[in-house]
């Protein structure tokens, strides 16, 4: 019998696929951190991240100036490289600001769920040695009686500065603190703690480098981008994955900005607000996962003019989505390139995948 034939992007000595592209060459200066990294690509974007329950908008031109008065703010109260600062923060457009403020001090993030429970955050505060964290002023107090210095970050961009919860916050973003010295920081130094969600035993934390960040942007969300003809800077992304994961972090934190589109942030995922949300803004791109496809796929059934005609492309991931349910979402919506993201891609016709 004669050996069985495998294509030549398979090994099966190894069990390895490898990409049918080309590779993408990856910044090869070891001191280049993922903050510098983001900002130093020049592109026409005008807004970065709008808040949706607002409406007010950060332009790309005062993002680079916020993360730094953030990142100046939290060294005059303490925090240094090296040290973990945890964000247990919803979806805002304050998330990212935040996390690449923490990030350009050298010290570290691990983001967690803002629901967790006290055990859970107790839990997480000991096993990364957390030395600072950024909060919803509801769960400041939990912090404060874990020995855990904490600031409250608003909802939305509409709050009082006033308010005893939001005064230090506001202080922080205000820029009247002396910009910190540029640090010497390299591609293998940790960035992140990020979790394991615990599906196959305890979660685990994996550490993240700011090499790994850049790849990722590189290999993931420029490599995509890089498919179509048109700028992605023209795109604009609805948010509503929570940032605290890695789907959303990656996208929404860092890897959009770098390209110069817009993303419009949702706290929360409501199906009757995503519909309002992309006919307000043209929404193009819409990142998402199985239970919420099918909600939109839903909610677009049967109507003709849905108000949804301007997205280009929807992507689901994080867990498998079946046969049936792609091929009732084409239907909803036969002018929009879907894309899967997963482990193993069974053919779907009109789907298109990436291989994770």
């Amino acid at each position: 019998m004669a050996p069985a034939r495998h294509p030549d992007w398979y090994s099966p000595e190894t069990g390895i696929y490898k990409s049918m592209h080309s590779s993408v060459p990856l910044p090869a200066d070891p001191f280049l951190d993922v903050v510098s990294f983001v900002f130093s690509h020049r592109h026409d974007g005008l807004s970065a991240l709008v808040d949706y329950s607002s409406g007010r908008s950060i332009s790309y031109s005062k993002l680079p100036p916020l993360v730094q008065s953030v990142a100046a703010g939290i060294r005059n109260m303490g925090v240094s490289r090296g040290d973990v600062v945890l964000l247990l923060l919803p979806n805002s457009v304050y998330f990212p600001i935040v996390f690449l403020g923490v990030l350009s001090l050298g010290a570290i993030v691990t983001t967690m769920n803002p629901l967790s429970s006290e055990p859970e955050i107790k839990k997480r505060i000991l096993d990364c040695d957390v030395r600072f964290a950024f909060t919803e002023f509801q769960n400041a107090e939990i912090l404060k009686n874990l020995g855990v210095s904490a600031i409250g970050v608003p909802v939305n961009m509409n709050f009082d500065r006033t308010q005893v919860h939001f005064s230090t916050f506001s202080d922080l973003i205000s820029g009247d603190f002396d910009t910190p010295p540029k640090l010497a920081i390299r591609q293998e130094d940790p960035a992140t703690i990020m979790y394991s969600s615990g599906t196959t035993g305890v979660s685990k934390g994996v550490v993240l480098s700011h090499g790994n960040f850049i790849a990722m942007v590189e290999l993931f969300v420029r490599f995509e981008a890089s498919q179509y003809e048109y700028s992605p800077s023209t795109n604009v992304y609805l948010a509503v994955l929570p940032m605290f994961h890695i789907y959303g972090l990656s996208l929404f934190v860092l890897g959009l900005l770098a390209l110069g589109s817009t993303v419009i942030v949702m706290r929360k995922f409501d199906p009757h607000e995503v519909v309002k949300a992309i006919g307000r803004y043209r929404v193009t791109h819409f990142p998402a996962v199985p239970p919420i496809l099918m909600a939109l796929t839903e909610k677009a059934k049967g109507v003709r003019e849905n108000g949804l005609e301007s997205l280009k492309q929807v992507s689901c991931g994080a867990a498998p989505l079946s046969g049936k349910c792609i091929e009732e979402f084409l239907r909803a919506f036969p002018h929009v390139d879907f894309i899967q993201v997963l482990t193993c891609f069974v053919g779907v016709p009109k789907s298109r995948p990436i291989l994770t």
